[in-house]
């Protein structure tokens, strides 16, 4: 490294040089102190970083919101911020859980001696370097010189990334680690979440397995057990979990993945925990306070819901990362207590959400959810008959998902529990319930949500019962040379309910038994249901 700094000092335009791309770099400095953001941008400045593109902030939401909506080549962040109990390694946490902290961008975090132990957990998981205090003009050149190095020598796999060709760069990224090239690990990693990202399952849990086996990294293990989880095999993961947490129990990322483990494998009890203890760990991660809140929520633990979910607001209501969900949590929260003046706030927050995206379907309905509990709480009850008959319109949509039937199944609890009488609740549920109990996971999610209701939760599960024997009868009539029959009541259940389990069987039978000649009428319905109702992947974005 002294090398390279010698070589740049006798020569400026070195085209080897790591610092030399400084010229067209665009840079940010995190810190509260206008004395020590002053320093740091003329150290920038001094190194090639034009004066014009560094931009300087000294609040916690500031950079947030610059590091949100602005992709930066460098940012240097202070660890410590005077408005907030949150800290740089919170910032940094916060970002990559959002994925909004780009691989090609080097993110230095400056130190002190104190808190150092802290930055170096988070330089696992997505630091470039860091920097301690008090640091010298050349301390920054040979951290910053480093990492850039780092990033051009992974510059084609950047390069295929920002192009959106993933395939491409997991194939770069797998071929360095293959030969064993420069920064092989560092290539390794990211093409283990690119793989991921692609549903290439096996592939990530091959990578992941080889670099665990020679560096013993506790990521690598992390990502065998994702790699297992997201292909369905959860006692597995689990078991990868629990061993890694027994030798790293401070690892807050192995609780974030245990806890999806135990929600998948319907332990919510033990879900809620988990994210307990990682929210124990990492007290002021947004995300880790949402999951934890939104479980005890729906746990029954009403009181510890609201908590929780109030102080994720305060800290990240404004963030790109803040799920609005928090607020129709709270908002039910509130109506339970009667608390119609919070309730009023959250209804305003999310008010405002949707007049900034008018033409977002979830906030739309997440604002009349909230809207209705707050007129019931105004006794304006002819008002919520009407709202709720006309929410009920949408169940159907082929946007109409999950998360707003779990709401409306919520709403409908929340509504009888004030002794308003709705005739056709129990039509409701079960028409929700038999389009998205599509498995048991997502059964047992639904009847958590209503389980203080026993008749709800007891359709919710029938629901489910009626598809796992429709599902297997369906499967004896195609193996007993019956594939059309089968197909066509399929894509009949397929049509009034929209459940994508039983469009999905459909298809699974019409490529196994296309020999049989199936009803060329039958299939033309088919694939209207599929393009209505089975939705494409979300695409993949670029960060770590």
């Amino acid at each position: 490294m002294h090398e390279v700094l010698k070589a740049r000092d006798k020569n400026d335009d070195a085209e080897n040089s790591p610092l030399h791309d400084l010229r067209n770099a665009r840079a940010l400095v995190i810190d509260v102190n206008p004395t020590s953001r002053s320093i740091l941008k003329g150290m920038l400045v001094d190194l090639g970083v034009p004066s014009d593109r560094v931009k300087q902030v000294g609040r916690y939401n500031e950079a947030r919101s610059e590091l949100e909506t602005t992709q930066y080549d460098v940012v240097l962040c202070d660890y410590h911020f005077n408005d907030t109990q949150q800290t740089g390694a919170d910032l940094i946490e916060e970002l990559r859980q959002g994925n909004n902290l780009p691989y090609a961008t080097v993110f230095i975090m400056v130190t002190s001696e104190a808190s150092y132990s802290r930055v170096a957990e988070a330089a696992e998981s997505a630091l470039d370097c860091y920097l301690l205090k008090p640091h010298t003009h050349n301390d920054l050149a040979a951290r910053l010189g480093v990492a850039r190095h780092r990033k051009q020598s992974l510059a084609d796999i950047f390069q295929a990334m920002q192009e959106e060709d993933f395939k491409l760069a997991a194939g770069l990224c797998q071929a360095r680690f293959e030969a064993k090239g420069e920064y092989w690990i560092y290539a390794a990693r990211i093409g283990g979440e690119l793989l991921l990202r692609l549903n290439r399952h096996d592939e990530a849990k091959e990578l992941f397995e080889a670099i665990d086996a020679t560096k013993a990294m506790p990521w690598a293990r992390l990502g065998v057990a994702r790699a297992q989880l997201d292909s369905g095999q959860v006692a597995p993961a689990k078991r990868v979990l629990e061993s890694l947490i027994v030798d790293n129990p401070s690892y807050a990322d192995a609780y974030d993945v245990m806890g999806r483990a135990n929600f998948q494998s319907g332990d919510f009890d033990a879900a809620y925990e988990t994210y307990r203890h990682a929210v124990s760990l990492t007290p002021s991660s947004l995300s880790r306070l949402q999951k934890m809140g939104l479980l005890a929520f729906h746990l029954g633990k009403t009181d510890e819901a609201t908590q929780v979910l109030e102080r994720a607001t305060a800290l990240g209501v404004t963030s790109r990362m803040f799920d609005f969900q928090t607020l129709v949590m709270l908002s039910l929260s509130y109506f339970e207590k009667q608390d119609s003046k919070s309730l009023q706030k959250s209804l305003n927050q999310i008010m405002q959400a949707h007049e900034k995206a008018p033409r977002s379907a979830r906030l739309r309905r997440m604002h009349e959810m909230v809207n209705v509990l707050s007129l019931m709480l105004q006794r304006q009850v002819a008002d919520v008959v009407r709202r709720v008959k006309n929410m009920t319109r949408e169940f159907a949509q082929p946007d109409y998902d999950f998360e707003t039937a779990g709401n409306m199944m919520s709403l409908l609890l929340k509504l009888r529990a004030s002794e308003l009488e709705l005739p056709d609740a129990e039509l409701w549920i079960e028409k929700l319930a038999r389009r998205f109990c599509i498995n048991k996971g997502m059964t047992d999610m639904l009847a958590m949500m209503v389980h203080a209701h026993e008749p709800y939760e007891a359709l919710v599960r029938e629901s489910y019962k009626r598809l796992v024997t429709l599902a297997e009868t369906s499967l004896s009539k195609a193996k007993a040379g019956q594939a059309n029959g089968a197909i066509a009541e399929l894509v009949s259940q397929g049509t009034t309910t929209g459940n994508t389990r039983m469009i999905e069987l459909a298809d699974m039978l019409r490529q196994r038994y296309q020999e049989q000649g199936l009803d060329a009428d039958v299939l033309q319905k088919l694939e209207e249901l599929q393009a209505r109702y089975v939705r494409k992947p979300a695409p993949i974005k670029a960060s770590r």
